[in-house]
């Protein structure tokens, strides 16, 4: 119990004589003074869990508690940092995703329905294969255990039928005609 008396006394003094120095310091490097407490509160955590066995401060503590604030709101600029870019990236994303959304329903469905009229085209083992492929989205695995044939015949039929689908959607300038639509 002594111990832990103790410890509170010297954490209370340390914190008494360098906080407002280090508080200082941290905002500074983050320009936000709220960050900046919880990052010099994270320095004197660490202080007392660095004190083990009795340990008591030593002079070289001063330039320890500074190294530790910067190192620690530096740790925290990089990790908002990376945050921002990830926020970023998904907020592009959404928009794009928006936009998909937003343009006319009629002109996915008419796509759809061409790609479905193309697709009734191939073989019936041809179109089993795309669509459980695109559609269901099962791995050439799982589709040669359905079809009962081989991951590479799985793969070779897939591949033919969709150079024939792109072909076939070519010739009759269906491709152009969705992918103007969009563009005016």
């Amino acid at each position: 119990m002594v111990e832990i008396d103790e410890k509170n006394r010297l954490l209370k003094e340390i914190m008494a004589e360098h906080e407002t120095a280090l508080l200082r310091y941290a905002t500074r490097i983050l320009n936000d003074a709220d960050t900046a407490q919880d990052v010099v509160q994270n320095t004197f955590i660490k202080m007392l869990n660095g004190w083990v066995n009795g340990a008591k401060p030593t002079p070289q503590l001063k330039g320890w508690l500074y190294r530790v604030t910067h190192n620690n709101a530096i740790d925290h600029i990089r990790k908002e940092s990376r945050l921002r870019v990830l926020h970023e990236k998904q907020a592009e994303q959404q928009e794009v995703e928006d936009a998909a959304k937003q343009q006319c329903p009629f002109e996915r469905e008419e796509a759809m329905n061409l790609a479905l009229e193309h697709l009734r085209k191939l073989k019936p083992e041809e179109q089993q294969v795309v669509l459980l492929r695109l559609q269901e989205g099962l791995s050439y695995r799982e589709i040669a255990d359905v079809t009962k044939r081989s991951k590479g015949n799985v793969g070779c039929i897939l591949h033919h039928a969709v150079k024939k689908l792109s072909k076939s959607l070519k010739q009759t300038d269906a491709l152009s005609a969705v992918d103007g639509k969009r563009r005016t």
